[in-house]
């Protein structure tokens, strides 16, 4: 079965507002665009993909996408990640993709054999309709899902977003398919994630970056915002 990925991604600009205790709005939109490139290089690295795109309406982003090789699904407006993911999955099916692995770009940790995990819980010989899920570690969000076709159940992103997936897939009687992996489970939201995210041994942009702009925050400007 043909496989693509689809990253949605908004402009950087006023990105991750909850780690403003932490990071300032520049401070932020370079980790948001840092955490982008990362995740899409290793999108791009994965074996078994038929192919990865980008679906923004931010004029920068689409630029990084087509330069690393993806492939840009343009929006019109930004309208969030569900309006996002839901406007380029039909765009793909309409194209005659059969299935489509939607990914995050704010998952840091992600290596290509983690792309390469996901894809290889579903058998060869598989056939559509079918939905596979990865949370998050508080498996509260969900951080990626594969679905074949790709509008197989209806999708909607924030708190609780892993309960809703599921329910769906129940409810269309689909044999549901979940697996953790802590890599994909970490996305940086909350100031919490990012600390977590420093504590293991990555040397990747997104973690030179952040670390680089936590050590020009000063404690007591930390503590003001």
């Amino acid at each position: 079965m043909n496989v693509v990925a689809l990253m949605p991604v908004k402009g950087f600009r006023n990105a991750k507002q909850r780690l403003s205790s932490l990071l300032s709005g520049p401070a932020r939109e370079l980790l948001a665009e840092a955490m982008f490139r990362d995740v899409l290089r290793q999108v791009r690295l994965a074996r078994g993909l038929g192919g990865t795109f980008v679906v923004t309406g931010d004029d920068k982003v689409a630029a990084i996408a087509s330069s690393a090789g993806a492939e840009v699904i343009r929006e019109t407006a930004e309208n969030g990640e569900t309006g996002a993911v839901d406007f380029a999955r039909m765009e793909l099916k309409n194209a005659g993709c059969e299935a489509v692995l939607i990914l995050p770009g704010d998952m840091p940790l992600m290596r290509a054999a983690d792309v390469e995990t996901m894809l290889a819980q579903v058998p060869a010989d598989a056939a559509a309709p079918f939905a596979l899920l990865v949370p998050s570690h508080d498996r509260l969000g969900t951080n990626a899902l594969l679905l074949a076709p790709p509008d197989v159940i209806a999708l909607r992103f924030g708190y609780d977003s892993f309960t809703f997936h599921m329910s769906q897939a129940e409810a269309r009687g689909l044999a549901v398919r979940f697996f953790e992996n802590d890599r994909i489970a970490l996305d940086i939201d909350e100031p919490k994630d990012l600390q977590r995210f420093l504590t293991y041994a990555e040397n990747n942009q997104s973690s030179q970056v952040a670390r680089k702009l936590l050590a020009e925050t000063r404690p007591s400007e930390r503590a003001v915002r």
